[in-house]
């Protein structure tokens, strides 16, 4: 099912190029995807983030109650303790009255501006102007929440509702409520569903004030990077840090009353980010998911429907390019209308194709027996006119003229001798130089050399092929060539041993060497005329052949050097 694919050439098949421009064409849907579910993950995040601060609020509420509830006591007893600010007793009756029908503070009290309160819930007189923050607070005449651990009147650890008195817009002093931690705490309303690891309430000075844990746990459970009091502002707030030891953690920050005090809730991320955590992942994921599906789909179908049939068809044409084989059967049933119209087309043109080339082989094969006929009979006429010229050789008057005919006789029984090969021969446009060679100097020998003659002839011959063209005149070369040699030889002798060595091969691909070696011997009594000479330069012009002619220590070389070219010359037709 993978063929077509993951075969061969990966990058230059049909199946990758149709996947490349199918990613291109999902590429704008894949974009879509991946911002509605980007936008999806964000709301999701969102609603994590509203989640957190509702619960954070819902966890605060005890908290949020009581110091909501404090303030709007202090800024209602503030008006009415105005009332009695110069009869303390009237005042303390008063306060203390308050005190125990709301039961929820532990003191309520008037600190005037001079750190000395008389009118409080719990009676007599207390001097908080040494305590550290009193100037502090004076000089900032704001609301507040403030830890007491040791309440100076209760002695029980409180929180210290602080709100400021006004007289015709003149400060005058503090309106107190105190609230027992333990009041907090028993009044304490988590969450039933998810709670967070720990719950803060602190000031807008940052001061911690009440937390879930032990004070050491939670403060090395606090943001790291950020203190309480950057957190201050009247906007809610989610955002993840590490704490202390390094530990991962969200934290969802809501004013309990803006600028004055903060509910901090501390949440293990693992619990309240996983779901926001898997949107993200599947808002990446998902349009990758949905884009590998698309291609494994595209890819089945393109392989099913398309690259199986396109790669059979392909099979059927190289059977059919190497040994000429048709295909058995058709593509069957269920295959696209398109293929069988192809494969159908391709059966009807090899059919073409196989009666073509029967016709063409045919007239090739009328053609080399027309050729090979000719040859033949041009070889026995030259042969005829061998024997017209031997009968007139014997009746020459003079041995120049026997000579001169016998000369004439020898070149045309080389070009017998080419026809008789190439008519011998299996193909028409080459043949094989070295038979051929050794076949004229076979006959020249016979003619040439005398009986009980002691000249030594060694013959070596390479099976070099050469175009039809270039026969003759190798053919009558090696016969000129030959000729002059055995006419300079001369006679063997103790003292003078007569060789005769005969050498075809090829020196590399497309180059051939022949070259005739003969001892010299004593010179014939009639000079030669030199066309033998003028011949061999002329059929080696014909050859394109480098003609080299040397004497080394008696001894006479020719060699010619030519060119053997690996492809059949193209015979133009004029």
């Amino acid at each position: 099912m993978t063929g077509g694919f993951l075969d061969g050439d990966v990058f230059r098949g049909l199946a990758f190029r149709i996947l490349v421009f199918l990613s291109l064409a999902l590429l704008p849907f894949g974009l879509i995807a991946v911002v509605q579910t980007r936008e999806i993950a964000r709301q999701a995040e969102a609603a994590t983030e509203l989640s957190l601060l509702g619960l954070t609020e819902q966890a605060s509420g005890a908290e949020r109650n009581f110091i909501q509830q404090g303030f709007g006591a202090a800024e209602a007893l503030s008006s009415i303790v105005r009332l009695f600010i110069e009869d303390a007793e009237a005042c303390v009756s008063f306060l203390r009255t308050y005190q125990q029908a709301s039961g929820v503070y532990s003191l309520v009290g008037f600190l005037p501006a001079d750190g000395v309160m008389t009118c409080s819930s719990a009676g007599g007189e207390y001097d908080f102007s040494a305590y550290p923050d009193f100037d502090g607070a004076l000089a900032m005449s704001e609301r507040s929440v403030i830890l007491s651990r040791t309440g100076p009147v209760t002695q029980q650890p409180t929180l210290v509702v602080v709100s400021p008195v006004f007289e015709r817009d003149v400060f005058s002093g503090f309106m107190l409520l105190s609230i027992d931690l333990t009041t907090l705490e028993e009044n304490a309303d988590f969450p039933t569903e998810i709670n967070p690891s720990d719950l803060v309430i602190f000031n807008a000075a940052g001061d911690l004030l009440t937390s879930e844990r032990a004070r050491l746990v939670t403060e090395a459970d606090l943001p790291l990077n950020r203190s309480l009091k950057t957190l201050v502002g009247d906007h809610t707030t989610v955002f993840e840090d590490v704490n202390s030891d390094a530990e991962e953690r969200v934290y969802a920050v809501v004013p309990i009353v803006p600028d004055v005090v903060y509910a901090m809730s501390i949440w293990r991320q693992a619990d309240v980010l996983a779901s926001a955590n898997q949107t993200g992942t599947l808002s990446i994921f998902l349009p990758i998911l949905m884009w590998i599906a698309s291609l494994v789909v595209a890819f089945w179908s393109i392989n099913r429907l398309a690259i199986r049939y396109i790669r059979k068809l392909g099979r059927q044409m190289r059977l059919f390019a190497y040994n000429r084989s048709m295909p058995r059967s058709a593509m069957g049933q269920g295959v696209p209308k398109e293929f069988v119209d192809i494969q159908t087309a391709f059966m009807g043109m090899a059919e073409s194709i196989i009666r073509d080339e029967a016709s063409l082989e045919d007239s090739l094969r009328e053609k080399n027996i027309l050729l090979k006929e000719v040859h033949h009979r041009v070889k026995n006429n030259l042969q005829l006119i061998s024997s017209i010229m031997n009968m007139q050789i014997r009746r020459a008057p003079t041995d120049e003229s026997r000579l001169v005919l016998k000369r004439l006789q020898e070149r045309i029984l080389g070009l017998a001798t080419v026809h008789k090969n190439l008519y011998q021969s299996q193909g028409l446009e080459r043949f094989d130089a070295g038979a051929l060679i050794e076949e004229i100097v076979g006959q020249l020998l016979v003619v040439g050399l005398p009986a009980g003659s002691a000249i030594t002839v060694e013959q070596s011959y390479a099976p070099v092929q050469l175009d039809t063209d270039d026969g003759a005149p190798l053919s009558l070369l090696v016969s000129e060539a030959v000729t002059n040699a055995m006419k300079y030889i001369g006679q063997a002798t103790a003292q003078n041993p007569a060789e005769l060595r005969i050498d075809l091969s090829q020196k590399d691909s497309e180059t051939a060497v022949f070259k005739i070696s003969n001892s010299v011997g004593v010179a014939p009594e009639a000079e030669g005329t030199g066309l033998g000479t003028q011949l061999i330069n002329a059929f080696a012009r014909q050859l394109n052949a480098e003609v080299i002619t040397e004497i080394e220590e008696g001894v006479h070389h020719l060699t010619l050097t030519f060119p053997v070219p690996h492809r059949v010359k193209i015979v133009q037709d004029y």
